[in-house]
């Protein structure tokens, strides 16, 4: 069945991709980027079936514009794929205060404004679903991604806890973790590297930095397949909440799970024993 599918960073990477597969198969989409004529180039030129929109996720008026005008084209919005996000890499302490905020901005805050706009459709309608692509790094964290996992992580915080608060008006939430996809997200330009330089870091971060750039073309995900394989997430009855994208990204679930239930075992002496003793109140 077609739906109305709003995309955030259509313009490039994956989000060019769902646009592309969500119109390929007839859905209705409304792509979405910060140059709208860049987005419609991207996807071919003007077609019946696509609006394009201009997005700042960092805009709440972008976003609730964006809105407005998929439900005055379509009439309403099945599903939001909150997709718009970028990478700050570095040490900690190299990366200053700015670029952390900024960081958030882009990768909590900005999918979050454009779901606070999208989820009045999707309650006046009963249904819909908001698809929020995290990463592994929002399930592990990583040398040199401090932020970059913070915001991720955040943002699974979010999404979670989302889940209970619309699931009465018939709204689905799916988590997407993917591991490495052979995107333009570390394409020259695309990732952002600290500001700040401290000597006791040097001697890693240059190093650091070249091994980021060499994976770039490398990366063992094929992005249309994500792609398809979110549509048809889209198209369950009882969507996926979580979906863990990618033979490597499985792998690191697995061990993070791993380790979970190891610390939690190690941890029942200890923890386990904090509770107040009301047989001697």
């Amino acid at each position: 069945m077609s739906k109305v599918i709003l995309v955030t960073g259509a313009g490039r990477g994956l989000g060019t991709d769902i646009a592309r597969e969500a119109l390929a198969v007839g859905h209705q989409v409304v792509a979405t980027g910060r140059r709208p004529d860049e987005v419609e180039k991207t996807l071919g030129g003007p077609q019946d079936n696509l609006l394009v929109t201009r997005l700042d996720v960092t805009s709440l008026d972008d976003a609730e514009a964006a809105a407005q005008a998929a439900v005055d084209r379509f009439g309403r919005i099945d599903v939001l794929v909150n997709n718009a996000g970028n990478l700050v890499a570095g040490y900690f302490e190299e990366i200053s205060p700015a670029q952390m905020r900024q960081q958030f901005e882009t990768n909590l805050f900005g999918p979050m404004n454009v779901t606070r706009a999208v989820l009045p459709v999707l309650r006046k309608q009963r249904a819909g679903h908001v698809i929020t692509i995290t990463s592994t790094a929002g399930l592990v964290g990583m040398e040199f991604t401090s932020a970059y996992a913070a915001s991720k992580f955040a943002e699974e915080g979010w999404m979670e806890s989302l889940r209970y608060d619309v699931e009465p008006y018939n709204i689905h939430t799916t988590i997407v973790e993917p591991g490495y996809f052979r995107t333009e997200f570390l394409v020259d330009g695309s990732p952002t590297w600290p500001e700040l330089s401290i000597d006791d870091y040097a001697p890693r971060t240059a190093p650091m930095i070249g091994g980021i750039k060499s994976i770039n073309g490398k990366q063992p995900g094929d992005p249309a397949k994500l792609a398809r394989a979110l549509l048809a997430i889209a198209d369950q009855d009882k969507p996926l909440l979580r979906f863990v994208a990618g033979a490597d990204a499985i792998e690191a679930a697995e061990a993070k799970a791993k380790e979970l239930l190891a610390q939690a075992e190690a941890s029942r002496e200890l923890g386990g024993s904090l509770a107040y003793d009301d047989t001697n109140a």
